[in-house]
């Protein structure tokens, strides 16, 4: 129903004045929402500086729904608290739902118990009657009817309203009740103030006059930058309240951050940012309780490896300041040990012992067993969870910042809210009880307190009825606006349609958010209304509703970015500093990886084999590409230590197969069921390559896993060869077994040979080799692919047309190579630009990206 029909409607000059006289005047305001409230407060307190004032009684100003409780806690204090059921709080209401609808057997449970609290709150305020309708209205009602049975010695917040009229403690009603920016009152709401017996009024902002504008931007990343510079600017010349709503905020908070902390504090200083975004944070997404929230996980079940290694890291774990060095020397080195997922005593097992990492997750090891298998009231999981995290040393050593202690505060609310579930839930598993806290964290939105800001970034609903100097609305794309309309699935759609709710219907619906878009025109001096016209390679169009609006250009300055401050302040010095010191050591570490490398890019090869720069590596399931590679490796080396030559593939291969897969597994320490699958996998690898090795003419394998010492130079290398077969047509073929799919003899062409390993070993072996070959030991890709001296040596394997001027060929590059990683060259020269740094991992250390500028810089990131 209209708000204000047939009752007094203050001006809220009118108002303010009645304000001023301070608590004995008995006015009390309520709002739809506590943004709305916050933002009269700040009127207000303008109103009375406007006066001259340095000191005045602040307003009773708060949310309708804060109104309500705080006269039941009025009641409790009164002589009314035997009366007055016990008020459940949000949770204790969602978690009895829960038990009903889970009780049902359907498998959705939180969702659908998160839905049909809401139902029984629309049912209420609008004095809906659940029932018949449908299938699930029908659901409904039966759930209902188990849930009021439940909570039949308990009040929830749906029902206070009414429950109150009943209790109302005469001493503690205001004498003016002001029912502020209410657009449409619910029956409920009414019927409520009704029963106060107390003078109710009505107001409403007062209408401005407004100067109305609309823009257009090519993208949306675009329009929200610009409305962080238009705000900035207002702010810059002098604006005291300066609104921007973004309808897409709760999705894209974080960039709107982002965009927002960089064009008001370009150099990123640690002030106070002049914003204030009205929506707040799962407190989940707080670093210090996603630290405890996956401890209290850890102390009993698996975690990834990313998981565990925020553990090592995290600050608010006990010894984190005195260990700091050791603990990031220790997450790498866990990176080769650990596996995908990791489990506690795994972990504990590599830790140092008398480091306090390890004491305090053997003290939490050592809880384990009294959560493990254990059933236990909420109440009594809440002192497990803080006994567990205060064996690990939470929140650290060191002092908290305001955010984090702030967070930390409301952790122990949270803790706070899984005791009172006592009331309402019977004993629970450790499982149980970590799912409801984690869901209580992810429901709760939280924002660190911070000093009033005159720049306000809203969602819609906080945006209404909210005055400003200026106002930027984004986003008004036909799509968003006006919202589509969304029924509760849970009541009837004709009762909901009937009782006016505006998010029933499309016609009550786009009735709404014209009156929002007619207040927004008149909530500032200046208004401007904004939206995208390209989403990736589609047209948007504008919202109807600003369709009236004039289109027209906003002016929005463009403030230097940091970097653009920086590079203003450039005092150039060019060395060219592509050449490192000479090498002095004869033997180099790191084999023909060496001139491998320095063939890609001559400052890995300077980074990887002198600085030994290593790229961190990353567990991952199962086995990587790596790991299936030595496999492979494995399995050949022992393959052909029992069979020896050709002659041997003629008689029955089982034995040696499956003795060879064997070996191979073993070799990688490879256990359990992964063992199994990768021995039954070898082994039909190698029946499959064998089949290969049988189509060859006569040969005998005289070398497997050859280690040798070269020289290219004056250095000397240790090499590796995978296998060297002593060939019938004469000579020795060098074969290099690979798994990958992306191989050809042209990766040994100069000049910067992609693969020179093979090429290096040809000239620099004693032996006379006359074939070198990549064996594709690859599943239905099974081949040779090389060059020969001979035809037809090795099948698929092709004649050189000039045999040893292809091997002086090799040798001459290879000895450039060497002499180049000798003399110290060490420029950042990547020989097919960012494809050869695709998979390197020192793309940090040498900045290539600096130099390479290939990939389009975005406005802004994502």
């Amino acid at each position: 129903m209209n708000a204000g029909a047939g009752l007094p409607i203050l001006k809220k000059s009118e108002l303010f004045e009645r304000l001023a006289q301070g608590r004995a005047a008995g006015v009390t305001i309520v709002t739809p929402n506590k943004r709305l409230s916050q933002a009269l407060m700040l009127e207000f307190d303008a109103f009375q500086s406007g006066k001259a004032l340095s000191v005045w009684e602040a307003p009773d100003i708060l949310p309708f729904g804060a109104f309500v409780q705080r006269l039941y806690e009025d009641g409790l204090y009164a002589d009314l608290s035997g009366e007055l059921p016990m008020l459940l709080t949000p949770a204790q209401e969602e978690e009895v739902w829960k038990q009903v609808v889970g009780g049902s057997g359907l498998l959705a449970v939180e969702g659908t118990a998160a839905k049909c609290r809401d139902a029984w709150n629309l049912a209420n305020l609008w004095r809906i009657r659940p029932g018949a309708g449908n299938q699930d209205t029908e659901v409904f009602a039966q759930w209902l009817t188990h849930y009021r049975k439940k909570t039949e010695n308990d009040l929830d917040i749906p029902r206070l309203p009414d429950a109150l009229q009943r209790f109302l403690p005469e001493p503690k009603r205001p004498k003016l009740v002001v029912a502020y920016a209410f657009d449409i009152l619910p029956p409920q709401t009414k019927e409520f103030l009704d029963a106060l017996g107390t003078e109710i009024a009505f107001c409403r902002p007062d209408p401005r006059f407004a100067t109305v504008s609309r823009a257009a931007f090519d993208s949306a990343k675009h329009e929200i930058e610009a409305a962080a510079r238009w705000a900035r600017a207002r702010l810059e010349a002098g604006g005291k309240r300066i609104g921007v709503v973004i309808p897409s905020l709760r999705e894209k908070r974080k960039e709107v951050v982002r965009v927002f902390s960089r064009v008001m504090r370009p150099g990123g200083e640690k002030t106070a940012m002049p914003f204030n975004v009205s929506l707040g944070t799962p407190l989940q997404e707080f670093p210090i309780v996603n630290a405890a929230l996956t401890v209290l996980r850890f102390s009993q079940e698996e975690i990834s490896f990313e998981e565990a290694s925020r553990i090592v890291r995290s600050p608010f774990i006990g010894g984190a300041e005195s260990e700091l060095g050791a603990r990031m020397k220790l997450e790498a080195r866990l990176r080769d040990k650990l596996g995908a997922t990791v489990a506690l005593p795994k972990l504990i097992a590599f830790l140092e012992k008398k480091t306090v990492l390890r004491e305090s997750l053997e003290r939490v090891f050592g809880m384990r067993e009294t959560g493990l298998f254990s059933q236990k009231t909420p109440g009594e999981w809440a002192r497990h969870f803080s006994a567990v995290l205060e064996a690990a040393g939470f929140p650290g050593e060191r002092s908290l910042d305001s955010d984090e202690f702030q967070a930390q505060a409301k952790w122990h609310e949270v803790l706070g809210e899984l005791s009172k579930l006592d009331r309402v839930s019977k004993e629970i598993s450790f499982s149980g009880a970590f799912q409801i806290l984690k869901k209580i964290c992810a429901d709760t939105s939280f924002q660190p307190d911070s000093p009033e800001a005159p720049i306000q970034v809203l969602e819609i609903r906080d945006s209404t009825y909210v005055e400003f100097d200026h106002l930027w609305v984004t986003g008004l794309t036909d799509e968003a606006w006006p919202l589509k309309s969304s029924p509760n699935p849970f009541l009837p759609l004709a009762q909901q349609r009937k009782a006016g709710i505006p998010e029933a219907s499309a016609e009550t619906s786009l009735a709404l958010d014209r009156r929002i878009t007619d207040g927004w025109k008149q909530a500032a001096g200046e208004v401007v209304f904004s939206c995208f016209t390209k989403e990736q390679d589609r047209d948007v169009l504008s919202s109807p509703l600003i369709a009236d609006v004039p289109l027209k250009p906003i002016e929005v300055p463009a403030f230097p970015r940091f970097r653009d401050e920086i590079f203003k302040l450039k005092k150039l010095e060019t060395l060219q500093d592509r050449v490192a010191p000479a090498v002095r050591e004869k033997q180099v570490r790191g084999g023909t990886r060496v001139l491998s490398d320095q063939a890609a890019c001559p400052f890995r090869a300077f980074a990887r084999h002198r600085l030994h720069a290593e790229e961190l590596e990353q567990p991952v399931e199962g086995l990587d590409a790596s790991a299936r590679g030595k496999l492979v490796h494995e399995l050949m080396k022992h393959l052909w230590g029992f069979l020896k030559d050709s002659s041997s593939l003629q008689g029955n291969l089982d034995s040696a197969i499956e003795q060879a897969a064997a070996a191979a597994v073993k070799e990688l320490k490879l256990e359990g069921r992964l063992a199994e699958l990768e021995r039954s996998r070898m082994a039909r690898i190698a029946r499959e390559w064998l089949e290969v090795e049988k189509s060859r003419p006569e040969f005998s394998v005289v070398g497997v896993e050859d280690k040798r010492k070269i020289s290219f130079a004056g250095l000397e290398f240790d090499a590796r060869i995978d296998r060297m077969d002593k060939l019938s047509s004469g000579g020795h073929a060098i074969i290099d077994y690979k798994t990958g799919g992306n191989i050809t003899p042209r990766r040994w062409d100069p000049p910067r040979p992609d693969e020179p390993q093979l090429a290096i070993y040809a000239v620099a072996v004693k032996e006379e080799v006359t074939a070198v070959a990549f064996a594709k030991v690859r599943p239905g890709e099974m081949r040779f692919m090389g060059y020969s001296r001979d035809d037809k040596a090795i099948p698929k394997v092709q004649k050189a047309n000039a045999w040893q001027p292809l091997l002086r060929d090799w040798k001459v590059e290879a000895e450039r190579l060497g002499q180049s990683f000798a003399g110290g060259e060490a420029g950042v020269d990547p020989k097919k630009d960012l494809m050869t740094c695709r998979y390197c991992g020192l793309e940090t250390f040498c900045r290539v990206y600096e130099k390479i500028n290939v990939l389009a810089e975005e406005e802004f990131e994502e």
